[in-house]
């Protein structure tokens, strides 16, 4: 089955309804120059406690210097790291020797076919990849949580050419993810505002999101 991965986590509660539902892992949002979901990482320190072993805590951070990414990291107590902006590669290679064992999912935004060639040439860099649809070039950085579809197809060549497992995002909703996960066929989906009503996770959203991912596993 496709996993999902619920972002935007912003309480002990809802983090606890997310896994109660399903999800495979959770966002946990970092200081951002835009878009929804950042909480203070005091907060995120809180709420890692409360997640089972068996779900990922996946850190949102747009920091690109490696020595503060890990910091951040042991600051918050996360499983895992969601690099949302483009970093150097030795940047992620410094992350590699000094966290083996967080799991590291680098963001590419698609843009256009030159995503792909993006993509591919960090991918042996990391454990996974995830496609949103930010604008990371933009004069104030967006980098995710748009709401935002972009060009399945180009996500679908992505997926068939990677080493490592594809994460898809970018506006999907219950609505929609049916068609995505046909069209792209990836390890998991991952959103934020599309299972939310005036900012909060809202159940029925999730239940509706996770009955149609099973559907269209099946």
């Amino acid at each position: 089955m496709t996993r999902v991965k619920v972002c935007c986590i912003a309480s002990v509660a809802e983090a606890e309804l997310a896994v109660r539902h399903g999800a495979a892992a959770l966002g946990l949002v970092s200081a951002m120059p835009s878009g929804p979901g950042p909480i203070d990482e005091a907060e995120i320190a809180a709420i890692t406690p409360h997640v089972p072993s068996g779900v990922t805590t996946l850190l949102l951070t747009a920091l690109t210097d490696p020595a503060a990414i890990i910091d951040q990291q042991r600051r918050c107590g996360v499983t895992g790291i969601q690099l949302v902006d483009r970093l150097e590669s030795a940047a992620r290679h410094e992350l590699r020797r000094v966290l083996p064992t967080i799991q590291l999912v680098q963001v590419v935004h698609v843009l256009g076919r030159e995503s792909i060639d993006e993509a591919l040439s960090v991918a042996s860099e990391v454990d996974a990849l995830l496609l949103d649809s930010g604008r990371p070039d933009a004069s104030v950085k967006e980098l995710g949580g748009t709401g935002r579809v972009h060009d399945w197809a180009i996500s679908r060549a992505i997926r068939d050419a990677a080493p490592v497992p594809v994460f898809l995002a970018g506006g999907l909703n219950p609505e929609n993810v049916g068609e995505a996960i046909a069209a792209v066929q990836p390890y998991a989906v991952d959103l934020c505002t599309g299972v939310r009503i005036h900012g909060q996770l809202d159940e029925a959203r999730l239940l509706a999101f996770m009955r149609a991912v099973e559907r269209a596993s099946a």
